[in-house]
């Protein structure tokens, strides 16, 4: 049972730094049924978590499964400072009220993957508010400025002649501390916070807690490109809070070879599971759409349900496979007549004139399910079903 738990603990994983620490805790749990901690933090500075943000979700409710009682820590405090890991400037921080709206919708999103009872939801406002300047003085002497701008981003910018706030040196430190106050055993975090989770190794030991955290960091998980990490801002996300036909859709338009990074960092399938599938496909005994479409079914079921994931699955197949018109769409309505760009541009099918010309080149806009190759139409009174690429669709009234 403890080889098995280790293997889904480390299954997926990009570095783990104290593995040794971590058997240990897991050996007392089963032999003493004896529980650790487990953190993982995350700043609000968006609404809505994506697939990317759920690898850690993943990654603690395996730790759950195996003993340990998550501590859940959202960055109220650091958030307005903004993370520094990975920027080439300084990011523009957020308001309080921003920070507080934000961290609502997370705690309503982490338990369709975490056990709440397991589960410990924790702000860092409560323990850094309390520091006080005498604090947050003394936490400033447990480390260096050298020694900070050893760090890959703070070097590059320092040595660019780019500015570094004060405020950017004091974040991986309150990080840290957050690993004093909660006496974690575990951290996990992404590969672009390496340092700041050893931080919280350091800070353990210079306030001598009587423990130094393990630290296990999974990959950033790539978009829906298969290049750029997932993003909000490339627009290659699956948000959480996205609609079942969406997600569905989204989830089986991933490459065939990305789809196996999908299945080992975000299904709950066995890594036993999961090789049987990769052997059918390679042998040709499963086709890879259908493991694709066990995958979609998966996750969507999992942010929604499963009666919802196996409705967009017949929505999907009803537009894709028999080219057939969604069940619902976004109807507009126009008083005159209207040039077909600006119409797609009116209908958010496309972000721009310029946008819509090119998809209208490439021949992946539709009117009627008839390809459009007049980038300048003007669309006379009537009503229009538009369709940009595979996913795309708008009811169009033209008066």
């Amino acid at each position: 049972m403890l080889q098995e738990a280790l293997r889904e603990i480390h299954r997926g994983t990009a570095e783990v730094i104290d593995s040794q620490g971590i058997q240990e805790l897991l050996k007392a749990y089963f032999d003493e049924g004896k529980t650790y901690t487990v953190k993982a933090g995350f700043d609000p500075t968006a609404p809505d978590l994506h697939l990317g943000h759920t690898v850690l979700l993943q990654k603690l409710a395996i730790f759950q499964k195996y003993g340990a009682k998550v501590q859940f820590l959202i960055g109220d405090f650091t958030a307005q400072i903004g993370d520094p890991s990975g920027k080439s400037a300084t990011r523009k921080t957020l308001s309080a009220f921003e920070v507080q709206e934000n961290a609502k919708s997370y705690e309503e999103q982490i338990f369709k993957i975490l056990d709440p009872l397991k589960t410990e939801v924790v702000f860092n406002s409560q323990w850094i508010n309390q520091l006080g300047a005498s604090g947050m003085l003394t936490l400033t002497t447990t480390f260096n400025v050298a020694r900070m701008l050893e760090r890959d981003d703070f070097d590059k910018r320092h040595k660019s002649g780019i500015s570094i706030s004060i405020s950017e040196f004091i974040y991986p430190l309150l990080q840290g501390y957050d690993s004093v106050h909660l006496k974690s055993d575990i951290e996990i975090g992404g590969t672009d916070q390496k340092f700041n989770l050893l931080m919280g190794r350091h800070l353990q030991r210079a306030y001598e807690i009587g423990k130094e955290q393990s630290v296990l960091m999974m990959p950033i998980l790539e978009g829906l490109d298969g290049v750029q990490k997932m993003s909000k801002s490339l627009n290659n996300y699956i948000g959480v809070a996205d609609e079942p036909n969406d997600m569905f859709g989204k989830i089986l338009s991933v490459s065939d070879e990305l789809m196996w990074r999908y299945y080992e960092l975000l299904s709950a399938k066995t890594l036993d599971e999961i090789a049987v599938l990769k052997n059918g496909v390679s042998e040709g005994s499963l086709h890879p759409k259908s493991v694709k479409e066990e995958l979609a079914l998966e996750i969507t079921a999992r942010f929604h349900s499963r009666e919802l994931a196996r409705a967009a699955k017949d929505e999907f197949d009803k537009v894709h496979s028999n080219n057939q018109i969604p069940s619902e769409i976004d109807e507009y309505s126009f008083d005159e007549k209207i040039w077909i760009a600006k119409a797609l541009v009116d209908c958010n099918l496309t972000p721009s004139t310029s946008q819509a010309r090119r998809d209208i080149k490439q021949g992946a806009v539709k009117i009627n399910q008839k390809k459009v190759d007049d980038e300048q139409l003007q669309l006379e009174s009537g009503e229009y079903i538009l369709q940009v690429g595979k996913r795309k669709f708008a009811k169009l009234k033209v008066n």
